[in-house]
């Protein structure tokens, strides 16, 4: 067991749009150490989402429909596996605060990544438009968390 917990690591706001969310997403998209990459590849998919929804003539921010998609993503509940008396029981559980951003922004780059486009910015882009309305593989993964911990409902009081 470790000694004391570890300092929580604060985060620099991105150059861009100065937000330490953004940061996060860009460090959990980053491959092999290339960060200006991934900056690259979240600004071009942040501008796509803005150009494919602002053809009505209104300017709709790919910065907001991006947060947008992430709140759809982000679960409330899990379930987790407790072991009582032998048997292994899924047991729902609230997720944190900072473990609902992790896993929504997970999922989203996941779920992009296995998209059928051509290059990553396309690719991420139509996973957040997607999210943005609800849709999508990243919003079913959280449906089917949200699912699994509502069968279980059962085993609730076996809560850590």
């Amino acid at each position: 067991m470790r000694k004391a917990k570890p300092k929580k690591r604060y985060l620099l706001p991105d150059p861009k749009f100065n937000d330490v969310l953004v940061t996060r997403f860009v460090n959990n998209l980053m491959e092999r150490g290339k960060k200006s990459t991934a900056y690259t590849i979240f600004y071009e998919a942040v501008e796509l989402v803005e150009n494919r929804l602002s053809k009505g003539g209104e300017k709709i921010s790919g910065l907001e429909t991006w947060k947008k998609a992430l709140n759809n993503v982000m679960p409330s509940v899990e379930v987790r596996s407790r072991r009582v008396g032998g048997a292994n029981f899924q047991v729902p559980t609230e997720v944190r605060p900072d473990r609902k951003i992790s896993l929504g922004i997970k999922w989203l780059i996941k779920y992009a990544r296995g998209r059928g486009e051509k290059t990553m910015t396309e690719r991420l882009a139509g996973e957040i438009i997607a999210a943005s309305k609800g849709e999508g593989a990243a919003v079913k993964k959280k449906d089917d968390t949200h699912r699994m911990a509502e069968a279980n409902k059962a085993f609730s009081h076996f809560k850590f």
